[in-house]
């Protein structure tokens, strides 16, 4: 290992948040970011089948615990915190078509979205305030955050799985029911009927 890697090294370890090449040269001083890059690409494969991994999320670097050592790190009792359907849709709805409006949620949606919905998603830590849309009103605009990513393992919203495959996991059968819902299978009498252009969230 050279002496850019080791520093690197150094420098992710006693980090207190993930950084990126850029910061980690400027960090380092005289180092080019692109030698930093090629130094964390060589770190990474160092890392590859040890303990722990390094890893990059939403162009960010930080050492993580190797997936299958996680579960000798866990507390013996989890308590398992589902999203609701509610907040699950608009989770989606943000991560496939963001910067997106609450406005622009509800038309995807079809139906109105409470504000604790989003507070909600923001406290998880997993949503953010992005700006406002330069529009009449100025609506409010919400994005993903790198912890969202981190959260599902994600290096960026280009790795979102598609509808068949987050039918196939079971993980998030309110996304499936809201696609279908929005496709028109199943709205009922009561529900706003969702035009072509918003029916798809992939």
């Amino acid at each position: 290992m050279d002496d850019l890697a080791r520093a690197l090294e150094a420098a992710l370890f006693a980090a207190e948040e993930p950084m990126t090449a850029e910061a980690l040269a400027g960090f380092l001083g005289d180092a080019a970011p692109g030698d930093v890059r090629e130094a964390l690409r060589a770190l990474a494969e160092h890392y590859g089948e040890r303990g722990v991994r390094l890893v990059e999320r939403a162009k960010r670097w930080h050492f993580e615990t190797a997936p299958d050592l996680a579960h000798l790190l866990r507390r013996e009792k989890e308590q398992l915190r589902r999203l609701s359907r509610a907040a699950t849709e608009v989770l989606a709805i943000i991560a496939y078509h963001e910067p997106v409006s609450r406005a622009e949620i509800e038309s995807i949606r079809g139906v109105q979205t409470s504000g604790g919905t989003l507070d909600v998603l923001m406290e998880a830590g997993w949503v953010k305030i992005a700006g406002r849309r330069e529009v009449p009103g100025r609506p409010t605009i919400y994005a993903t955050t790198p912890e969202f990513l981190e959260h599902f393992g994600l290096s960026s919203r280009r790795d979102l799985p598609g509808i068949a495959e987050l039918r196939a996991t079971g993980l998030l059968d309110p996304v499936d029911d809201a696609y279908e819902d929005l496709m028109g299978e199943a709205v009922t009498d009561d529900e706003v009927q969702v035009t072509p252009d918003d029916s798809s969230l992939a």
